[in-house]
């Protein structure tokens, strides 16, 4: 059944304002891994919008490897997380109800196949904001979106993120020439339709 039209505005106003319950559950989460001095950063679309691009969603993607997150589940899974299923990498904030999605160092974005984009080691790309979250830089960001758009066609919004990006953050198209060779030709084919201003 559809929220409300009056729910979902809330909703939404509470995210912009920061205080949604995903932006609990990702704040509940950093201080938990930062205690336990977990490498990770905040990915997806909340690492969207660390970097300029507003939009709302409905889950927290973590990077992180697989040998942390072991580490974390079991001191922390049935202590206020739980598991999405026996044996998944997901799991649930139990006090928010937020998913979140772990985005496992050395896997591969979109199709999951092996491919020259791969989810990094979060130690090496992560930018910690004035609240102290790690977040994914914008470089990296950018090639895991188009990397996943490129190969999944049912992820459309990974393309729209990436020129919303470029918009936001008034990207030359020689950025370009930053990223991977993989994703660079996307990037600029991405830029030109970046530059296309509705007129209504």
């Amino acid at each position: 059944m559809a929220k409300p039209l009056l729910e979902v505005a809330k909703q939404a106003d509470e995210f912009f304002m920061g205080t949604s319950p995903i932006h609990q559950a990702m704040s509940r989460l950093s201080k938990t891994l930062g205690e336990m001095n977990i490498p990770f950063a905040i990915a997806g679309a909340m690492a969207a919008n660390a970097h300029g691009y507003h939009r709302t969603t409905a889950d927290v993607d973590i990077l992180i490897d697989r040998e942390n997150l072991a580490r974390f589940k079991s001191q922390h899974i049935g202590l206020g997380w739980v598991d999405k299923f026996e044996g998944s990498k997901n799991f649930r904030d139990a006090e928010t109800g937020v998913n979140i999605d772990a985005l496992m160092v050395g896997e591969f974005p979109g199709d999951g196949k092996p491919k020259p984009v791969a989810f990094p080691a979060p130690e090496d790309v992560a930018e910690v904001s004035e609240d102290g979250i790690p977040y994914v830089a914008l470089k990296t960001l950018l090639e895991l979106k188009l990397a996943s758009g490129m190969t999944a066609p049912h992820r459309p919004r990974d393309l729209d993120d990436a020129i919303q990006l470029i918009k936001v953050n008034d990207l030359s198209q020689d950025y370009a020439d930053q990223l991977n060779p993989y994703v660079a030709d996307k990037f600029r084919e991405l830029w030109q339709a970046a530059q296309i201003v509705d007129d209504y």
